[in-house]
């Protein structure tokens, strides 16, 4: 069960009037005094959401900003105004920066639909010339609408579409140049020394893929780690893991992948009933590393296998016969379906860690087919009797 989110307002209305005061007339210096002693009075009794605590520190140097204010220097002012945007923006890729790899800020924040310029901007504070006073004067303009689109207006209006956000790359090529450069290897040992740093570089890529994929999957459900809900990414975790993990799954399951293009390469001994020994010297070191750094890796591995077996036994007829099923024109015949099975026995006998006389992924596989063994499962409707 997920715990409860602590938030900051006693009611969401006063988050909408927060809002109001903020972005209904940005001249009106008046309330923007009230929307910073509000935050302030909320961040003294609790935590602040980040989005919040970036929306404070923004409107406090604009106030700052202003000429009926006290004079200040230049200086001073670019650098509060430098702080407040690289605190937001590490703020908000820091949490994201999830997987066995590290990403580029600029990728996790492009996944965000953070403009990059303002990604740029923190890195020339951080590490380069402080930017121009009027440069970042646009830049807090520029952070504050961001917040409104990405989080005032979502929260106030949970039922609205989320803003949009780059879409997750397709795998399959991480997966075609991996297959490449080991096929490349195990055919010629002696390369392998040549090829080993582009190999662990499309490993590498693969993870990062899965680090995308776990961002993704917080963003389709309109999740954005603001800080605020210290149990939540704890609850997540393994949740968004799973997710990020099925679709590689799905692609490692597709033709030409761990199941070969060319049904004369499927077949194979059934004694023992498993992959080809050249198979596993391809698959056998990404699938191994992938279970290395993701402990529920073999678990989603065996659902989804099944779920793949599954699916294609039910396109057809269960009157089929192996003979009408090797004639099928969809490459995913009995064939695959064999040798995708091949591949679940490999991983029980690879992966499974014995435990208190328990075998986990044998318990998973079993889970995984219960729901076929009821009566009736893949009875056709013509056939069924009323």
């Amino acid at each position: 069960m997920r715990l409860p989110q602590r938030m900051p307002w006693a009611h969401i209305s006063e988050l909408e009037q927060i809002c109001a005061w903020i972005f209904a007339d940005r001249d009106d210096l008046e309330a923007i005094k009230l929307a910073v002693n509000r935050l302030s009075a909320w961040k003294a009794t609790t935590a602040l959401p980040h989005a919040l605590e970036s929306t404070l520190a923004i409107l406090v140097v604009q106030l700052q900003d202003r000429p009926s204010q006290p004079s200040f220097p230049a200086l001073n002012l670019r650098l509060a105004y430098a702080s407040a945007i690289t605190r937001m923006v590490n703020g908000l890729v820091d949490p994201l920066q999830v997987g066995a790899f590290a990403r580029s800020i600029a990728s996790i924040a492009a996944q965000l639909g953070l403009p990059p310029w303002l990604v740029e901007l923190r890195h020339a504070a951080t590490h380069e010339d402080l930017p121009s006073l009027e440069l970042l004067r646009e830049a807090a303009r520029e952070s504050l609408s961001w917040l409104l689109h990405n989080y005032f207006q979502p929260t106030l209006n949970p039922s609205a579409p989320p803003p949009r956000s780059v879409a997750l790359r397709s795998v399959a090529p991480l997966l075609k140049s991996y297959k490449q450069l080991m096929k490349t290897v195990t055919r010629d040992a002696s390369l392998r020394k040549r090829h080993q740093s582009d190999i662990d570089a499309v490993i590498r890529e693969i993870e990062r893929w899965i680090a995308e994929a776990m961002v993704s999957a917080d963003l389709a459900n309109n999740v954005i780690a603001w800080g605020f809900d210290e149990h939540s990414e704890s609850y997540r975790g393994d949740t968004k893991e799973r997710v990020a993990l099925e679709p590689l799954c799905d692609a490692l399951f597709d033709i030409g992948a761990l199941v070969p293009l060319a049904k004369k390469k499927r077949h194979a001994p059934m004694d023992p009933f498993l992959p080809t020994t050249s198979s596993k010297a391809i698959w056998g070191v990404l699938l191994n590393n992938l279970r290395l750094h993701h402990p529920v890796f073999p678990s989603v591995f065996i659902s989804r296998a099944v779920h793949s077996l599954l699916g294609n036994s039910l396109q057809l007829d269960p009157g089929t016969t192996a003979l009408e099923m090797e004639t099928e024109d969809s490459p995913r015949d009995v064939t695959y379906n064999e040798y995708l099975a091949r591949w679940v026995v490999w991983a029980i006998q690879t992966w499974d860690d014995i435990s208190e006389g328990e075998n986990q992924l044998r318990k998973e596989l079993l889970l995984a087919l219960s729901p076929t063994q009821l009566p009736g499962k893949f009875a056709s409707p013509e056939k069924t009797v009323m």
